[in-house]
């Protein structure tokens, strides 16, 4: 995973401008760096980045109704590297296997919530296993819980 010291590069898609200013200035104050953010699949095939994103944050419900399922198989084909963490409202909407993706942050998020779980995504991609436990507002997917299990 290519991020700059313990800092990544973020893309948000998600259809709330507001929701979007939030994440932005949240992780940004956190020394993250935005470098996309889209609100439907359309606009997801449509941008055109140097690197690939660290991590995609990704509501389930897009605009134009597209789904947030459909961006992260998009993003899985384009950006394989890139870390998919779901947004969402309601978690059982994503598949069993998550498509690939990490995680769920659960909405609604506190902005302490948000960023415990970027510190243990963060430790989880940089060096794994996170040294944190899990935070009660990430739910990682089934194969990165095994992968960042503790011993």
């Amino acid at each position: 995973m290519r991020a700059a010291g313990p800092h990544f590069d973020i893309l948000i898609v998600e259809d709330e401008a507001l929701l979007v200013m939030d994440l932005e200035a949240m992780l940004e104050d956190e020394g993250h760096r935005l470098v996309g953010e889209a609100m439907s699949l359309s606009e997801v095939e449509s941008l055109s980045l140097d690197t690939p994103p660290d991590i995609a944050f990704v509501d389930i419900q897009l605009a134009d109704d597209s789904s947030g399922l459909d961006v992260c198989r998009l993003i899985k084909d384009r950006w394989p590297s890139t870390a998919v963490v779901f947004l969402t409202a309601n978690p059982k909407m994503i598949p069993e296997d998550f498509l690939g993706a990490h995680g769920v942050i659960p909405k609604p998020f506190s902005r302490s919530g948000l960023l415990s779980a970027m510190r243990f995504i963060q430790q989880g991609l940089s060096d794994p296993p996170p040294r944190q436990d899990r935070p009660q507002s990430f739910i990682p997917a089934p194969a990165i819980d095994r992968a960042w299990a503790r011993g």
